[in-house]
């Protein structure tokens, strides 16, 4: 299982910002998906598909099309492959996505949850880890709430795409 290299979060994030990849990165995989759905739900609009000048959905045509046409049941299991990093064909779509992208892919299924999306079962109460996470990502500040969906969303989805070592780990300056 190879996370999606699209993002380096601990040499950018404030700290208080990785304790709270660290507390997503902690939850399984349907209190993940819960917790996705909640900041939607309670941040709305104020959480776009990052910058819509940003975003390519022409790049997602499976992640954004094709995606709506699974039944309920392959919807969840292809999102529990992509927040498990699994080795599938969607989750590799989404894996070669960058940041802005796999945002709006969320922002989308979010959109149409309940609807062409399958949606929250009836009577959820999400559990205090949930909460407790989600009170904290409202007390960020705005930048640092899109910081954060960024790093969320970039560290899932499957990529067999490794970054490329850096001089210090190679000892090699780079040639022309």
């Amino acid at each position: 299982m190879s996370p999606n290299p699209n993002t380096d979060g601990a040499t950018y994030l404030p700290e208080q910002t990785r304790q709270l990849v660290d507390a997503f990165e902690a939850l399984g995989a349907d209190e993940k998906l819960a917790l996705l759905y909640l900041i939607y739900e309670k941040m709305g609009e104020s959480i776009t598909p990052a910058a819509p000048a940003a975003t390519e959905p022409e790049l997602t045509p499976t992640l954004m099309g094709d995606f709506f046409n699974l039944s309920d049941d392959e919807q969840l299991t292809t999102m529990r492959a992509i927040v498990n990093r699994e080795d599938t064909e969607l989750s590799r779509a989404y894996g070669a996505l960058k940041e802005n992208n796999q945002l709006m892919v969320w922002f989308a299924w979010a959109q149409a949850m309940g609807d062409t999306v399958v949606g929250m079962p009836a009577g959820y109460q999400a559990p205090e880890a949930i909460t407790r996470v989600l009170g904290n990502i409202e007390n960020l500040e705005f930048q640092e709430q899109i910081s954060l969906l960024r790093e969320i969303a970039g560290s899932m989805g499957y990529s067999d795409v490794q970054p490329v070592p850096s001089q210090a780990e190679t000892g090699k300056t780079p040639s022309l």
